[in-house]
């Protein structure tokens, strides 16, 4: 299959996961400025899914032009990412209207942790089909550290929640910002030759 059309359907699910996340934040019925207050925990939550719907684009972006094709497992792969992405807009909502009461932030932590193991899936089934190029394998390498890194990072951002919601959300925007620029090595490997 050619992997255009896999890149299509996950550009148009990831725009609709925004939309729908956006479409969450409540106008207030006022017109002063003491009417926003309320929307700012909610507005909050939805730029930290923003940040991080932003960083899935963009790494698998990176990831799929290291492609000429997909297989049924990357297929599946990537619906596996997308299930886990969709929900997104859930725990963002949750998380917003109740100002990351602990319950939501231990939910919202555990969504993060499962869109990072699917990606990390993703990116296991890629690297099986990507071209072979010995600057791409090490590519592919320094994203699985920064995979490990924030996976252990969210582990510990769930429980800590009932600590502190501010320890736990200052996790979530520490993994955010270590994935925050995509790495450029798979597009630096792309423009070497095979040897």
């Amino acid at each position: 299959m050619n992997k255009t059309r896999l890149e299509a359907f996950s550009d148009g699910v990831l725009a609709i996961i925004i939309t729908i996340m956006v479409l969450e934040i409540k106008i207030p019925h006022g017109s002063d400025w003491a009417e926003l207050k309320p929307v700012i925990p909610t507005f909050l939550s939805y730029l930290l899914s923003f940040v991080y719907i932003a960083i899935y684009w963009g790494n698998h972006h990176h990831m799929l032009h290291s492609l000429k094709s997909v297989s049924s497992g990357i297929i599946w792969a990537n619906m596996n990412l997308l299930f886990w992405l969709s929900l997104t807009p859930f725990s963002t909502g949750w998380m917003g209207e109740n100002n990351f009461a602990p319950n939501t932030m231990l939910l919202y932590g555990m969504l993060l942790l499962a869109n990072g193991v699917s990606f990390i899936i993703l990116q296991k089934a890629i690297e099986k089909h990507a071209q072979d190029i010995e600057a791409l394998k090490t590519a592919f390498v320094n994203m699985n550290k920064k995979g490990l890194i924030s996976t252990i990072g969210y582990a510990c951002a769930i429980p800590l929640a009932y600590v502190s919601p501010i320890i736990s959300g200052a996790l979530f925007i520490a993994m955010a910002i270590i994935w925050l620029i995509p790495d450029k090595n798979i597009e630096i490997a792309l423009t070497e030759k095979p040897e």
